[in-house]
């Protein structure tokens, strides 16, 4: 290879590939992360203490039209197979007791789900409240962005939902999607 000057210029294999690496990663991994797409499956934690919603945002989803003002939320976080590498919430999870319509709000998009079956035992924490604890199974009716392929899809949740006996309910429940 010849430079402008005359002179040959050689560029090492390692030196072209790391080059093209740093590109890619740009500042901290956001470049890269903007294009990928999650694993097949892929595994959020919803975790933490839910939060009443006025309104569910705007998620760019079709049949969202689920604001009657019954949903409340809670913090959605990366396990496995979603781009990113933050352990900090990543998206937000929406459901309702009275609808079963359930939302995640996620980086690169967002998926609208369907409970459609359940098997839970209840348990008591001692101190005047109780544990749910099961599974759930979930279809998925709706994705946006990285998430599309993921329509009619599959949601097999592993959940240990806490009623305080404040009346609060505090979530730890890994979501597995797959489509």
């Amino acid at each position: 290879m010849q430079s402008a000057s005359g002179k040959n210029a050689l560029i090492s294999r390692r030196t072209a590939i790391g080059g093209a690496l740093t590109a890619l990663l740009g500042a901290g991994g956001r470049l890269m992360a903007q294009g990928a797409v999650p694993d097949n499956p892929f595994i959020v934690l919803l975790d933490g203490v839910y939060q009443p919603v006025a309104q569910i945002p705007n998620l760019g989803l079709s049949a969202q039209n689920q604001n009657d003002g019954s949903y409340i939320t809670t913090n959605i976080y990366r396990v496995s197979g979603l781009p990113g590498t933050t352990n900090q919430a990543v998206g937000s999870f929406f459901v309702s007791f009275s609808n079963p319509h359930c939302f995640y709000n996620l980086p690169g998009g967002a998926i609208e789900m369907v409970f459609t079956e359940q098997n839970v035992t209840f348990v008591s924490d001692g101190m005047g409240g109780q544990f749910m604890e099961g599974t759930f199974e979930l279809t998925i009716l709706e994705a946006t962005g990285i998430y599309r392929r993921f329509e009619g899809g599959h949601n097999h949740m592993v959940d240990k939902l806490h009623f305080l006996a404040n009346g609060s309910l505090d979530e730890h429940c890994f979501c597995i999607i797959s489509h």
